[in-house]
Protein backbone atom coordinates (compact mmCIF):
# COMPACT_ATOMS: atom_id res chain seq x y z
CA UNK A 1 0.00 0.00 0.00
CA UNK A 2 1.39 3.54 -0.83
CA UNK A 3 2.17 6.23 0.95
CA UNK A 4 -1.09 8.21 -0.36
CA UNK A 5 -3.35 5.27 0.15
CA UNK A 6 -2.24 4.84 3.69
CA UNK A 7 -3.01 8.44 4.53
CA UNK A 8 -6.43 8.26 3.10
CA UNK A 9 -7.71 5.56 4.95
CA UNK A 10 -5.81 6.92 7.82
CA UNK A 11 -7.90 9.86 7.57
CA UNK A 12 -11.27 7.98 6.79
CA UNK A 13 -10.87 5.70 10.14
CA UNK A 14 -9.81 8.60 12.49
CA UNK A 15 -12.88 10.68 10.98
CA UNK A 16 -15.20 7.91 11.74
CA UNK A 17 -13.49 7.12 15.28
CA UNK A 18 -13.99 10.55 15.76
CA UNK A 19 -17.93 10.84 14.65
CA UNK A 20 -18.77 7.75 16.68
CA UNK A 21 -16.92 9.09 20.02
CA UNK A 22 -18.96 12.43 18.90
CA UNK A 23 -22.56 10.78 18.98
CA UNK A 24 -21.81 8.40 21.92
CA UNK A 25 -20.84 11.99 23.62
CA UNK A 26 -24.43 12.97 23.75
CA UNK A 27 -24.97 10.48 26.66
CA UNK A 28 -22.14 10.83 28.31
CA UNK A 29 -22.88 13.26 30.75
CA UNK A 30 -25.40 16.33 31.82
CA UNK A 31 -22.13 18.57 31.24
CA UNK A 32 -21.68 17.47 27.74
CA UNK A 33 -25.19 17.59 26.50
CA UNK A 34 -25.60 21.01 28.08
CA UNK A 35 -22.96 22.59 26.44
CA UNK A 36 -24.46 21.76 22.79
CA UNK A 37 -27.52 24.21 21.62
CA UNK A 38 -29.62 21.33 20.36
CA UNK A 39 -28.57 18.81 23.28
CA UNK A 40 -30.36 22.06 25.43
CA UNK A 41 -33.40 22.41 23.52
CA UNK A 42 -33.69 18.36 23.59
CA UNK A 43 -33.42 18.39 27.40
CA UNK A 44 -35.80 21.52 28.16
CA UNK A 45 -38.60 19.55 25.36
CA UNK A 46 -37.77 16.89 28.37
CA UNK A 47 -37.94 18.83 31.29
CA UNK A 48 -40.89 20.70 29.97
CA UNK A 49 -42.90 17.36 29.85
CA UNK A 50 -42.18 16.59 33.07
CA UNK A 51 -43.04 20.44 34.50
CA UNK A 52 -39.91 21.23 35.18
CA UNK A 53 -38.25 23.46 32.97
CA UNK A 54 -37.59 26.44 35.29
CA UNK A 55 -34.55 24.11 36.49
CA UNK A 56 -32.70 24.37 33.21
CA UNK A 57 -33.63 28.05 32.40
CA UNK A 58 -32.30 29.25 35.77
CA UNK A 59 -29.24 26.79 35.23
CA UNK A 60 -28.83 28.63 31.54
CA UNK A 61 -29.51 32.17 33.68
CA UNK A 62 -26.90 31.81 36.46
CA UNK A 63 -24.72 30.34 33.74
CA UNK A 64 -25.25 33.56 31.80
CA UNK A 65 -24.73 35.68 34.91
CA UNK A 66 -21.46 34.76 35.97
CA UNK A 67 -19.51 34.35 32.45
CA UNK A 68 -21.25 37.85 31.19
CA UNK A 69 -19.17 41.31 31.68
CA UNK A 70 -21.97 43.55 33.47
CA UNK A 71 -21.85 46.96 35.22
CA UNK A 72 -22.41 46.73 38.66
CA UNK A 73 -25.67 48.27 37.70
CA UNK A 74 -26.61 45.54 34.95
CA UNK A 75 -24.90 43.13 37.58
CA UNK A 76 -27.63 44.35 40.28
CA UNK A 77 -30.27 44.64 37.71
CA UNK A 78 -29.91 40.67 36.46
CA UNK A 79 -29.57 39.22 40.14
CA UNK A 80 -32.96 40.60 41.24
CA UNK A 81 -34.22 39.64 38.23
CA UNK A 82 -33.28 35.84 38.10
CA UNK A 83 -34.22 35.89 41.98
CA UNK A 84 -37.63 37.06 41.25
CA UNK A 85 -38.11 34.71 38.69
CA UNK A 86 -36.58 31.60 40.29
CA UNK A 87 -36.51 32.10 43.98
CA UNK A 88 -38.15 34.34 45.57
CA UNK A 89 -41.06 32.88 47.99
CA UNK A 90 -43.72 34.49 44.65
CA UNK A 91 -41.49 33.84 42.02
CA UNK A 92 -43.25 32.22 39.23
CA UNK A 93 -40.98 29.70 37.89
CA UNK A 94 -39.61 29.11 41.64
CA UNK A 95 -36.73 26.43 41.67
CA UNK A 96 -36.57 24.00 44.53
CA UNK A 97 -33.82 25.29 46.79
CA UNK A 98 -33.59 25.21 50.94
CA UNK A 99 -33.87 28.11 53.01
CA UNK A 100 -30.15 28.54 54.10
CA UNK A 101 -29.77 28.75 49.99
CA UNK A 102 -32.32 31.24 49.16
CA UNK A 103 -31.03 33.45 52.49
CA UNK A 104 -27.61 33.56 51.59
CA UNK A 105 -28.70 34.46 47.97
CA UNK A 106 -31.52 36.95 48.70
CA UNK A 107 -28.35 38.62 51.55
CA UNK A 108 -26.24 39.29 48.21
CA UNK A 109 -28.59 40.47 46.25
CA UNK A 110 -27.54 44.21 48.28
CA UNK A 111 -23.89 43.79 47.06
CA UNK A 112 -24.01 40.97 43.96
CA UNK A 113 -21.02 39.26 42.37
CA UNK A 114 -21.16 36.80 39.68
CA UNK A 115 -20.63 34.20 41.87
CA UNK A 116 -24.02 35.04 43.81
CA UNK A 117 -25.84 31.90 42.54
CA UNK A 118 -22.94 29.35 42.47
CA UNK A 119 -23.94 27.39 45.18
CA UNK A 120 -27.56 27.45 44.30
CA UNK A 121 -27.08 26.24 40.25
CA UNK A 122 -24.63 23.82 41.37
CA UNK A 123 -27.75 22.33 43.64
CA UNK A 124 -30.01 22.77 40.65
CA UNK A 125 -27.26 20.85 38.53
CA UNK A 126 -26.96 18.27 40.96
CA UNK A 127 -30.93 17.90 40.68
CA UNK A 128 -31.01 17.58 37.16
CA UNK A 129 -27.99 15.31 36.93
CA UNK A 130 -29.34 12.83 39.36
CA UNK A 131 -32.85 13.01 38.59
CA UNK A 132 -33.91 14.30 35.38
CA UNK A 133 -30.73 13.25 33.37
CA UNK A 134 -30.94 9.73 33.81
CA UNK A 135 -34.83 9.39 32.96
CA UNK A 136 -33.96 11.97 29.78
CA UNK A 137 -31.52 9.38 28.36
CA UNK A 138 -34.10 6.52 28.19
CA UNK A 139 -37.09 9.37 26.90
CA UNK A 140 -38.07 9.83 23.00
CA UNK A 141 -36.42 13.42 23.00
CA UNK A 142 -33.12 11.54 23.71
CA UNK A 143 -33.47 9.08 21.06
CA UNK A 144 -34.67 11.55 18.48
CA UNK A 145 -31.79 13.79 19.35
CA UNK A 146 -29.25 10.53 18.89
CA UNK A 147 -30.78 9.01 16.40
CA UNK A 148 -30.30 12.93 14.08
CA UNK A 149 -26.56 12.85 15.65
CA UNK A 150 -25.71 9.14 14.18
CA UNK A 151 -27.39 10.22 10.74
CA UNK A 152 -25.11 12.93 10.12
CA UNK A 153 -22.03 11.75 10.62
CA UNK A 154 -21.48 13.38 14.29
CA UNK A 155 -21.72 16.74 15.78
CA UNK A 156 -19.22 18.37 13.49
CA UNK A 157 -21.27 19.60 10.81
CA UNK A 158 -23.42 23.18 11.00
CA UNK A 159 -25.66 24.49 9.33
CA UNK A 160 -27.85 27.74 9.72
CA UNK A 161 -30.38 27.89 12.37
CA UNK A 162 -34.43 27.31 11.43
CA UNK A 163 -37.66 28.89 12.61
CA UNK A 164 -40.64 26.49 13.16
CA UNK A 165 -44.27 26.99 13.75
CA UNK A 166 -45.47 24.35 16.70
CA UNK A 167 -48.32 24.44 17.80
CA UNK A 168 -49.72 28.00 17.63
CA UNK A 169 -46.00 29.52 19.55
CA UNK A 170 -43.20 30.21 16.96
CA UNK A 171 -39.52 28.73 18.12
CA UNK A 172 -36.76 31.10 17.32
CA UNK A 173 -33.51 30.09 17.66
CA UNK A 174 -30.88 32.76 16.82
CA UNK A 175 -28.51 33.25 13.48
CA UNK A 176 -25.88 31.44 14.62
CA UNK A 177 -25.15 27.97 13.25
CA UNK A 178 -27.06 24.95 14.52
CA UNK A 179 -26.00 21.39 13.95
CA UNK A 180 -27.72 18.95 11.94
CA UNK A 181 -29.39 17.18 14.15
CA UNK A 182 -30.54 20.02 15.87
CA UNK A 183 -32.20 20.46 12.44
CA UNK A 184 -33.55 17.01 12.63
CA UNK A 185 -34.58 17.10 16.39
CA UNK A 186 -36.80 20.47 15.74
CA UNK A 187 -38.23 19.53 12.39
CA UNK A 188 -39.49 16.13 14.68
CA UNK A 189 -40.79 18.27 17.18
CA UNK A 190 -42.67 20.40 14.94
CA UNK A 191 -44.25 17.56 12.98
CA UNK A 192 -44.91 15.57 16.20
CA UNK A 193 -46.98 18.83 17.13
CA UNK A 194 -48.81 19.56 13.75
CA UNK A 195 -50.13 15.63 14.02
Amino acid sequence: MNGLSKTSLDLQNSKRIQETNETSLLGESLETLLSQKCGQIAFRDFLKSEFCEENLDFWLACQEFKTSEHSLEELTRRAASIYEEFIGAESPRQVNLDFYTTKAISQSLQQPSPSCFVVAQRKIYSMMENDSFPRFIQSEQYKVLFDAASKHGGLGKHRKALKIRSTGDLMQLDSKPIRPQCELYLLHKARHHAC
